[in-house]
């Protein structure tokens, strides 16, 4: 039987001081709690309704014995608006560890792509950008303290379990560029750059590509380290069509073409 503390517990870390208190957050749903596990993470406590118990030996090696609960107990933890009917399953992971390199997390772009997020807030944006960098094999942002928590529910269960494999640190972003090499390049999207499909521009597969606020774009103070400006141009050229581009798909362009360019 799931005790009232647990429940409280459960419902404490949908909200960020919480999370930030426990140093737990809460995956629901068996697609995402098994993708997690499978990427590698742990969880320190696992609850599973009997219609989910076919599942266990997908999660034999995730280092907690499941505790089997009722629909309605199921119920009573989840955050879902409309809960699975019978197959349920949550499951609460630590948070990862902070890093105390700053220096090193500053060289990572001068190996390899990464992402810099300045301000987005939407979680439905935030998550849909993880799964993007996940699936072109960016496996680091950066992300300014304004932006949403990668761990809250509705981001979480908008990765699709990319949490596990795509870190996010959070940083002060001007002060992060500052650290990163000159030689690093850092790209960002504005209305006066340079045509992102314009046979002349030549990618990286380095760097760090800067996506802005969903309503406000890059702030002045990144956009004074941006490097390389670019345009993602509207079809067709001077059309009268939406204002701009959702933020979750504009990192889903730019990466595919970084990627493209490469091959």
């Amino acid at each position: 039987m799931v005790s009232k503390r647990i429940v409280k517990l459960v419902h404490s870390l949908r909200q960020k001081k919480g999370r930030e208190s426990e140093r737990l957050f809460v995956a629901e749903g068996k697609r995402l709690v098994t993708d997690l596990v499978a990427g590698g993470m742990r969880p320190v406590a696992l609850f599973v309704t009997e219609a989910s118990l076919p599942l266990l030996p997908v999660l034999a090696h995730c280092g907690v014995t499941p505790e089997v609960c009722s629909a309605s107990e199921m119920n009573a933890l989840s955050g879902l608006v409309h809960p699975p009917k019978g197959e349920g399953m949550l499951a609460l992971f630590p948070l990862p560890a902070d890093s105390e390199d700053a220096q090193a997390e500053a060289s990572l772009p001068a190996r390899e792509l990464c992402l810099a997020l300045d301000s987005v807030q939407d979680p439905g944006n935030l998550g849909t950008i993880l799964r993007t960098a996940d699936w072109f094999g960016i496996r680091h942002i950066f992300a300014s303290t304004e932006t949403a928590d990668v761990y809250a529910p509705k981001v979480v269960q908008a990765t699709m379990g990319a949490v596990a494999r795509v870190r996010m640190h959070y940083v002060n972003l001007p002060a992060f560029l500052d650290k990163v090499s000159e030689e690093v390049p850092v790209y960002g999207t504005f209305l006066d750059g340079d045509n992102l499909y314009a046979r002349s521009l030549r990618f990286e597969d380095r760097g760090i590509l800067v996506m802005g606020n969903e309503g406000r774009g890059i702030s002045e103070e990144v956009a004074a380290r941006v490097t390389h400006r670019l345009l993602i141009p509207p079809y067709p050229a001077g059309g009268t069509g939406a204002e701009s581009l959702n933020v979750g798909a504009a990192t889903a362009i730019l990466c595919a073409e970084m990627r493209r360019s490469l091959m």
